[in-house]
């Protein structure tokens, strides 16, 4: 008697513990857990922690309500300006409502990455090149609504999308280089331009300052001598100012014209020339200064001829 009892708990025992393996479910902290009982779907969401089914009768199905993330596949389309490009985007959502993502799309991911590709697509047709380069965030903002539209009635949130990249064709890359290359190129060319009008400016008013004071242009010169010198130059080639040449002429005095020498000769009779002595010393150099005739007899410089000799001049001039 006391073994059949003992083997009745034991049984009894050992079915409760099957019992309890087989409708012992654990739903965790991100998860949500829906009960379907005969297949029809249970009101009572189970929450996270341990919970306990039928078995056989019930069938529990967990919903992960993390924000998943979706990378939309790569999407070739032409533009409205007519460029073909390839884009590829992401998209961040999540469950809100774990029935209708269970209860009124078959597969919630799929349906969301399908729609994410139908929106891309339409988004590339009705941009300009220059919005997917650079106004992502409306192009942003419009694909999140395309998006979020369809997939509240599955009970799926969409958090954010985000386009990732925007790939062009090469010749397409080539020409905006070179684009980018001359807007740089005229760039560099204004702001030269603009340096070389500041540049004149203060070389003008350097200049007016140093037609004051002429010494700065010297100072200046010896400036730029030491500054050529640093270098170790064999050869220095250093243009000479005309100022310069003008401050020294004007530092440098000049002396004044030589009184001209008189001599006064005593005064004979109006009828007679002049004697001998009354030659004056101007004379007699102007008659030293002639030119003598060479060996052969003729004129020394090829300009004189018939010159008379020296001693033949003076002798003409005393009679």
């Amino acid at each position: 008697m006391v073994e059949e009892l003992l083997t009745a708990v034991l049984a009894a025992a050992v079915g409760a513990a099957v019992y309890m393996g087989a409708a012992a479910r654990v739903v965790k902290q991100y998860e949500r857990g829906l009960v379907f009982r005969f297949g029809r779907l249970r009101e009572e969401i189970r929450p996270p922690g341990f919970t306990v089914i039928v078995p056989v009768i019930d069938r529990l199905r967990k919903v992960n309500m993390q924000i998943v993330t979706l990378p939309v596949p790569a999407q070739e389309g032409i533009t409205r300006d007519n460029v073909t490009v390839r884009v590829d985007a992401v998209v961040y959502f999540k469950v809100v409502d774990p029935a209708n993502a269970i209860v009124a799309v078959e597969d919630y991911r799929f349906a969301v990455s399908q729609m994410a590709q139908t929106s891309l697509r339409s988004i590339i047709g009705k941009s300009d090149l220059d919005d997917l380069l650079s106004n992502r965030e409306m192009l942003n903002q419009g694909l999140e609504l395309m998006i979020d539209s369809p997939a509240v009635g599955w009970g799926v949130q969409i958090d954010r999308v985000e386009i990732k990249d925007v790939s062009l064709p090469e010749t397409m890359k080539r020409s905006m280089a070179r684009q980018a290359e001359a807007d740089r190129e005229r760039r560099a060319r204004v702001i030269n331009a603009d340096a070389e009008l500041q540049a004149s400016h203060k070389l003008a008013e350097a200049a007016e300052v140093m037609s004051e004071q002429p010494a700065a242009l010297q100072l200046r010169l010896l400036h730029t001598i030491v500054a050529v010198a640093a270098e170790k130059n064999s050869t220095l080639v250093l243009p000479f100012p005309v100022e310069l040449l003008r401050f020294l002429e004007r530092a440098v005095p000049q002396p004044g014209p030589a009184p001209a020498r008189e001599e006064t000769a005593p005064a004979g009779p109006a009828s007679e020339g002049p004697g001998p002595a009354e030659v004056s010393a101007a004379d007699t150099d102007v008659l030293d200064a002639a030119p003598a005739p060479d060996a052969l007899g003729g004129p020394a410089n090829g300009l004189l001829l018939d010159a008379p000799a020296p001693e033949q001049q003076r002798k003409g001039l005393r009679e």
